[in-house]
């Protein structure tokens, strides 16, 4: 006989409306599985127990956390149900409109939804929302923010982008951002587009890499009307990043959720944030990897706020200075539209950018081997009577790379066999895997226990640099740097070394910046590694004055020829399109969709096996490389790839969550890594 499905557990009325079910998101580690239980609502905890609170409930024979996802009459359980322990929250602190984007986000990742809002919700400060508790009634702001769109009129397709937004629009735009000067800058452009959508009556999200970005955009917003959210008036901005700390980055979490604050400015974390009415999403330098999450299911912002954006209906701006092979694929695929400048305008804005190759070198004999060649020097001390001067280094440290000086051999560790380098000039070389300190070092290919720099970093470079230009000064910036990170520098002479991405701002701009090492910036493996070059280059040329102002950029080195010319060119745009169109060719990502599993071979070729959806294949297992040696060297780790057309993407995302599941319910031994659409394929 067919077997018939026992109807649903109807609870008898008067228990239905004293102890309904609640449907709760279970947040347990490891979570494999997509752990929502139904629980019963004592009838004490009938008023505090609305959609979106956070609860204790039990679970495993302990009490853990979970997130009521909604509340029913009846219950698909068919045994009994165990009652919730205590509401945690004062109220929710999930939207329904975040939750149907964190269950988006888990299914795009092959993730689980505890996962996901493990990210998108920030832990609790009790103290916090007593605060918030205790403030008076959301109130309209006292003013509006001023109608502004100067930064956008030397963009084609710029100004209808903001009558789009007033007018209450969902435009979707890539868009190649311009150095400009103060007022036209990108935070500017952005400020002026998020003041379009509040004064359309909605709300703005918008995500930068680091906060130094940040800073500058809640800057630009203040200059635009659209202050800091204060507790004495509502509708400003808030920042959320966890730098901050939990308490204000739960304070500022709680003011966009209850609407207090219309706009959202922050880093990675911020793509989840619950702005009420969103309208308008922006992702400032979508290629940076700071935007790539480092934990499960491993989202990256862009994809986030693409979901985002569809569920919400609301428009989404894509920025950069360069242009990354993912943003110009939803440009192709007509999800956005290209927003860049006319050349004219292009010249007028931009550097003069000379590429300082071996053959532009020839003439200098053998001084075109030196890492700073004659040009550059003169380009730099004729610089430094205008102002300051950058120069960006690839690598941080002091020589991040050292070899045998007999026979060139890379130096490595005799334990972990990992690179080894000097962190000063009288310090002893160390493994840059492992730490350990290689004291009596001897090159294990000849003997020899001399050593000699292969890669110079930031540190050596102003050592260098100094001595080279004794009355300058020399200002570092980058993370190892004694100084840190530095935001700005004054509009005074001085040379500034940083790392890409810790380039600081001179309000005047630069008067010239010098990019060394082109050879090493394009160099490796990573499928991304040429537009990554020349996205970092822009970044630092765009700090430089226009050429009518005598700005001046010089790449110096050997790098690929397409990013170099790209960057001559300044057309980024034009490198991501020919970069995709190979891409199509070969079948790699973002054409197709990618997951790879990483783990011990028996459970990677388990989880793999159970995967079949049509027209996928997989690459490998091939053996993974771990940095600081595996583990377990007769048994090392491997990574398999599946691939699949774009249209089996789905499938193949739910196929392999199912996968993992069965995995976990069968408790089946090794720890894995599974990712959809990873930031590299090596």
């Amino acid at each position: 006989m067919p077997r018939v499905r026992a109807p649903r557990r109807q609870l008898p009325v008067d228990t239905a409306a004293r102890l309904p079910v609640a449907r709760v998101c279970v947040d347990v580690q490891p979570a494999h599985l997509d752990r929502v239980f139904e629980y019963l609502v004592p009838a004490t905890l009938d008023e505090r127990a609305v959609p979106g609170c956070r609860l204790k409930v039990r679970f495993g024979g302990q009490d853990v956390d979970g997130w009521l996802l909604e509340r029913t009459e009846e219950a698909e359980h068919e045994g009994r149900l165990v009652p919730i322990r205590r509401v945690v929250t004062s109220g929710p602190v999930l939207t329904p409109e975040l939750a149907r984007v964190a269950r988006a986000v888990a299914d795009r990742y092959a993730g689980t939804l505890a996962d996901v809002l493990r990210l998108a919700v920030p832990p609790r400060h009790a103290r916090v929302e007593a605060e918030m508790d205790a403030l008076a009634p959301v109130q309209a702001p006292a003013a509006a923010p001023a109608a502004a769109g100067g930064a956008w009129s030397a963009y084609r397709g710029g100004p209808a982008l903001l009558q789009h937004l007033l007018s209450g629009g969902a435009p979707r735009a890539v868009w190649t951002a311009l150095p400009g000067p103060q007022g036209d800058r990108w935070p500017d452009a952005v400020a002026q587009a998020v003041a379009a959508c509040v004064l359309g009556g909605r709300g703005a999200l918008v995500v930068a890499p680091d906060r130094r970005d940040v800073d500058r955009v809640v800057a630009a917003l203040e200059q635009v009307g659209l202050p800091a959210w204060s507790s004495a008036a509502d509708g400003g901005v808030v920042r959320l990043t966890a730098e901050d700390g939990p308490a204000p980055r739960y304070r500022a979490f709680l003011a966009a959720l209850r609407g207090r604050a219309r706009v959202v400015v922050g880093t990675r974390a911020s793509a989840f944030a619950p702005v009420e009415d969103l309208g308008l999403v922006v992702c400032w330098d979508d290629g940076d990897p700071l935007h790539a999450e480092p934990r499960a299911p491993y989202p990256h912002v862009r994809e986030v706020l693409t979901l985002r954006a569809e569920a919400a209906g609301a428009a989404a701006i894509f920025g950069a200075h360069g242009r990354s092979v993912e943003a110009q694929a939803l440009v192709e695929r007509g999800w956005a539209a290209s927003v860049t400048a006319d050349r004219a305008v292009l010249r007028s804005r931009t550097p003069r950018v000379r590429a300082l190759t071996s053959v532009e070198l020839a003439r200098e004999g053998a001084a075109a081997a030196a890492r700073l060649p004659a040009p550059a020097f003169a380009a730099i001390r004729s610089a430094l009577e205008r102002g300051p001067v950058l120069v960006q280094v690839p690598r941080a440290g002091y020589l991040p790379a050292v070899a045998c000086t007999r026979c060139r051999a890379t130096a490595r560790c005799a334990v972990c066999t990992g690179p080894l380098g000097l962190t000063g000039p009288d310090a002893v070389p160390a493994c840059r895997w492992c730490g350990r300190l290689a004291t009596a070092w001897r090159c294990s290919t000849c003997g020899n226990d001399g050593l000699r720099s292969v890669r110079v970093g930031s540190e050596r470079t102003a050592e260098e640099i100094g001595r080279a230009f004794p009355g300058a000064t020399v200002r570092v910036s980058g993370a190892r740097a004694a100084a840190g990170v530095l935001a700005e520098v004054p509009d005074r002479p001085a040379i500034v070394v940083a790392t890409p991405g810790a380039e600081p701002v001179a309000a005047g701009g630069y008067a010239a910046a010098v990019l060394l090492d082109a050879s090493v910036a394009t160099a490796g493996d990573a499928l991304s590694a040429e537009p990554d070059a020349l996205r970092r280059w822009l970044a630092a040329a765009a700090l430089v004055r226009p050429i009518g102002d005598g700005g001046e950029v010089l790449l110096v080195g050997d790098g690929a020829e397409r990013p170099t010319q790209a960057l001559v060119r300044w057309d980024p745009a034009g490198l991501a399109a020919r970069e995709l169109a190979e891409r199509a060719e070969l079948g790699l990502p973002p054409v197709i969709r990618v997951a790879t599993v990483t783990g011990p071979r028996e459970a990677v070729g388990l989880v793999v096996g159970r995967v079949q959806v049509p027209e996928t294949t997989v690459w490998g297992p091939v053996v993974v490389s771990a940095q600081g040696g595996s583990p377990d060297p007769l048994d090392p780790d491997v990574r398999a790839m599946l691939r699949a057309p774009r249209s089996r993407g789905a499938e193949l995302t739910r196929a392999l969550a199912a996968s993992v599941a069965v995995r976990s319910a069968r408790r089946e031994g090794g720890t894995l890594r599974v990712q959809v659409d990873p930031p590299e394929l090596l």
